[in-house]
C-alpha cells in the first residue's frame, strides 16, 4: 500500500513533494492543485515522468499510470518517447482548423466567406486554443473562448461557435478525438443572448424608384451595379462576379453559371428592357483585359462588396445591399398577384418542400419575364407601351390588372 491516500491528499495545502512510494510522487502547488510525478532510473540516469494532474488523476489511477510505465521501461520502451509521439501525431487546434480550412474553401462559393471562416478562428480561438491538441479540448475551454464576444459580437460568437465545433467534429471523424464537440452544453454555460431580428435592413419597396432617381444623378461602375441588382433582383456576389459571356443582351438574358450560384445550381436571369439599358450603359467600363461586367480598381477583379454598400452609406441610407432582395419580395406580395414560387424562383430560393422540389420541372422563365418588367416599371416608373395600353382597357372596362393589385 501506497503512504498516501486521498484524504490525506485533500487536507494537504503546504506546497512540496509528497511521496506515496516506489518513486510515485506528488507534487503539490497549493490546495487541489499539483501534479503527479514518476521518479524512474532508466540507462543510467535518472527521470521524472509526468502522469497528470491531480484535477484530472485520481490517486488509484495514478498508481496504476505508474505501474503501466515501470512496466514499459523494463521492456525497453521509452514512455516520454512513446507519448512525444503519440502527441505529435494529434494535431492542435490551430493545425486542424487550417486543415479543414484547405479541404473545404474550394466548396465554398463566397471568397468573402473563405477568408471569413479562418480569420474569425484566428481572433478569437487560437490566441486560447490554438496550441492545444484537439484531444484536449472540452466544454469549459470553448465557453472561456466564447464569455468574452457572447453578448457584444452575438453574430460573430456564433459563427465563432459553430466554427469549432466544425473542427472538433472533423477532429473527432479523423480519429484524433475520442468524442465529437461538446457544444450542446455551451448553452448552460453562457447566458441567453438578446433576440435578434433576422431581417436583412432593407428599403421600403415605395422608396426604391426615388432611389433609383437619386442612384442615376451620377454615374459610376458601382452605381450602375448597383442599380442593374435592383433591377434583376441578384445577390451582391452574383452582380460583382457577373460576365459579358453570361449575357446575351439580344435575348435579354442573364445565364449565371452554377459554380457562382449560392444553390449551386444554373439560374437564367429574365432582363427587363430598363435592365438591358443598364447592362449597355455598363459597356463604357469595359477593360480589354477582363470579362468582368463590373470590375472593380484592378481590372480582373470585381468590385468590392464594400463599394455597393459604401454608395447607401454615402447617400445616408442605414440598409444593406442584400435589403433590396427583401423590397423585391415585399412589391411582389403587397403590390401584384404573382404566385409566392414564382418571386421565389427569380431570387433563385430553393423549394423547402422536398416533395414538390423533386416533382417541378419548371424555373417559370415566361413568368419571372413578366415579373422582372413589372418590377422595372415599378422601380423606375416607367411602363411599357402596350402594359399602359393594357391598364387603360382594364379601367375602362371596370377590370384591375391582372398582376398588379395598385400603382
Amino acid at each position: 500500500m501506497g503512504k498516501l491516500t486521498a484524504t490525506k491528499i485533500r487536507a494537504l495545502t503546504e506546497p512540496g513533494r509528497y511521496s506515496d512510494g516506489d518513486g510515485l510522487f506528488l507534487e503539490l502547488n497549493g490546495k487541489d492543485s499539483g501534479r503527479w510525478l514518476l521518479r524512474v532510473q532508466a540507462e543510467g540516469r535518472r527521470r521524472d515522468i509526468g502522469l497528470g494532474s491531480l484535477k484530472a488523476v485520481s490517486l488509484a489511477d495514478a498508481r496504476e499510470a505508474a505501474l503501466l510505465t515501470r512496466k514499459k521501461i523494463a521492456q525497453g520502451i521509452d514512455p516520454v518517447a512513446e507519448k512525444k509521439q503519440e502527441r505529435q501525431e494529434i494535431p492542435t487546434f490551430r493545425r486542424a482548423a487550417e486543415m479543414v480550412h484547405e479541404e473545404h474553401e474550394k466548396a465554398w462559393k463566397n471568397g468573402k466567406h473563405q477568408n471569413q471562416w479562418i480569420v474569425t478562428l484566428k481572433t478569437y480561438a487560437f490566441p486560447k486554443m490554438g496550441d492545444r491538441l484537439v484531444s484536449e479540448i472540452e466544454g469549459p475551454l470553448i465557453r472561456d473562448v466564447l464569455a468574452p464576444i457572447w453578448l457584444a459580437k452575438p453574430e460573430t460568437a456564433r459563427r465563432v461557435r459553430q466554427r469549432i465545433g466544425t473542427v472538433l467534429d472533423w477532429s473527432y471523424a479523423r480519429g484524433f478525438r475520442a468524442t465529437e464537440a461538446p457544444m450542446r452544453s455551451l448553452s448552460k454555460g453562457l447566458p441567453r443572448q438578446p433576440k435578434k431580428d433576422n431581417h436583412f435592413a432593407a428599403l421600403p419597396y415605395a422608396s426604391v424608384p426615388d432611389f433609383i432617381e437619386k442612384l442615376g444623378a451620377r454615374e459610376s461602375v458601382g452605381r450602375v451595379a448597383l442599380e442593374a441588382l435592383i433591377l434583376t433582383a441578384a445577390r451582391s456576389g452574383e452582380i460583382r462576379g457577373a460576365t459579358w459571356s453570361e449575357l446575351d443582351l439580344g435575348a435579354a438574358l442573364w445565364t449565371i453559371p452554377a459554380e457562382r450560384m449560392k444553390m449551386g445550381r444554373v439560374h437564367v436571369v429574365p432582363l427587363s428592357p430598363q435592365a438591358v439599358a443598364v447592362f449597355e450603359r455598363a459597356k463604357k467600363f469595359k477593360a480589354g483585359a477582363s470579362d468582368l461586367v463590373f470590375p472593380g480598381q484592378t481590372v480582373k477583379k470585381p468590385l468590392s462588396d464594400m463599394t455597393l454598400l459604401k454608395i447607401l452609406r454615402d447617400m445616408n441610407l442605414a440598409v444593406t445591399v442584400h435589403g433590396f432582395r427583401s423590397a423585391f419580395r415585399d412589391w411582389v406580395a403587397e403590390r401584384t398577384n404573382y404566385s409566392g414560387e414564382i418571386a421565389e424562383a427569380a431570387l433563385a430560393h430553393t423549394v423547402a418542400n422536398k416533395v414538390e422540389a423533386a416533382y417541378r420541372r419548371t424555373d417559370f422563365l415566361e413568368k419571372r419575364r413578366l415579373l422582372m418588367r413589372d418590377w422595372a416599371g415599378f422601380c423606375t416608373k416607367t411602363q411599357c407601351a402596350e402594359q399602359i395600353d393594357a391598364e387603360a382597357g382594364e379601367r375602362s372596362a371596370g377590370l384591375g390588372s391582372p398582376n398588379r393589385r395598385g400603382t
